[in-house]
């Protein structure tokens, strides 16, 4: 019989992981001292060019960050790295990726040079239990990152660390993945979850990219539910996103845009206040809404 299955028929197994995952929170405040909970957050990052153009969705980041603490450190949860398995960034100095393409020469200059902190994604691989997170030094900040973070922290001064979407995990996994994660708000980890509540460019206007707070009514349907249920802390449906009707499946053709949403939901205390910023529509099919808890 194995340790585990032996422990297991003792009825001990609970205490033991109890106790394993006390001796990682342990070991993180070596590096991150205790703080007072901070906000967790998620931004709508939209277009690309939003981390080179001046509008009101990059001012409204701005200034968000001079409304909350700056942070130990920044784990990211972003719409642009999928994987078969969960991943952390683990490199000393993470690269800036540029994971797109047809776009100016300008934006593929931008460079964020923000470090990263293999203490953090060692120490978070260590404390979640539910399942292997492996340790990543190829990847480095996608522009689901760095594309809002440089609005917050332009110096790039403040180590980074992404976490990846596991393609295989159902929204019910990823909900309670950012559950194990939640006491990282204690070391003043500010978490940000990076996509668009409402992403469906294959029915874009584009047309009509301008147009800002122009939305179908698939658009603004899905939306007026997600919001509500964002308000009301009830995320039974937001994880359940498959059985809300036609407007959710419009407004969520593919889950990458909307899950970093659920990791963000996850972390949401019973006493934490909501916040929404940045609400409005972007070309018909998209949304920018950003959410703030805790703040």
């Amino acid at each position: 019989m194995q340790r585990k299955q032996f422990l297991a028929y003792l009825g001990l197994l609970p205490f033991v992981n109890f106790a394993m995952k006390l001796n990682a929170f342990t070991s993180v405040s070596k590096e991150f001292k205790s703080t007072p909970s901070m906000p967790v957050l998620f931004l709508g990052h939209g277009s690309p060019m939003n981390a080179i153009e001046e509008n009101e969705f990059v001012a409204g980041f701005r200034k968000l960050a001079e409304q909350i603490e700056r942070p130990n450190a920044i784990l990211c949860i972003s719409a642009h790295w999928e994987t078969n398995g969960t991943c952390v960034t683990a490199m000393p100095q993470p690269k800036t990726i540029h994971d797109f393409g047809g776009f100016p020469k300008a934006l593929f200059d931008v460079q964020y040079p923000a470090p990263g902190s293999p203490e953090l994604a060692e120490e978070l691989s260590k404390a979640v239990l539910s399942q292997h997170i492996a340790l990543d030094h190829s990847w480095g900040l996608d522009h689901g990152a760095w594309s809002v973070i440089k609005h917050l922290y332009p110096k790039a001064d403040v180590p980074v660390v992404q976490l990846s979407l596991d393609v295989k995990m159902t929204a019910q996994q990823h909900y309670n993945l950012a559950c194990e994660l939640a006491y990282l708000r204690t070391k003043g980890v500010l978490i940000v979850g990076s996509g668009n509540m409402v992403h469906n460019l294959g029915r874009v206007a584009w047309d009509r990219l301008n147009d800002i707070g122009f939305a179908f009514d698939w658009a603004l349907e899905a939306s007026e539910k997600m919001k509500r249920c964002i308000v009301d802390q009830n995320h039974a449906p937001l994880i359940d996103f498959r059985k809300q009707g036609s407007a959710f499946d419009l407004a969520i053709p593919t889950p990458e845009h909307y899950l970093p949403l659920l990791y963000v939901m996850a972390m949401q205390s019973k006493t934490d206040q909501v916040s929404l910023f940045n609400d409005k529509a972007v070309a018909g099919a998209l949304t920018m809404t950003s959410v703030v808890i805790g703040a």
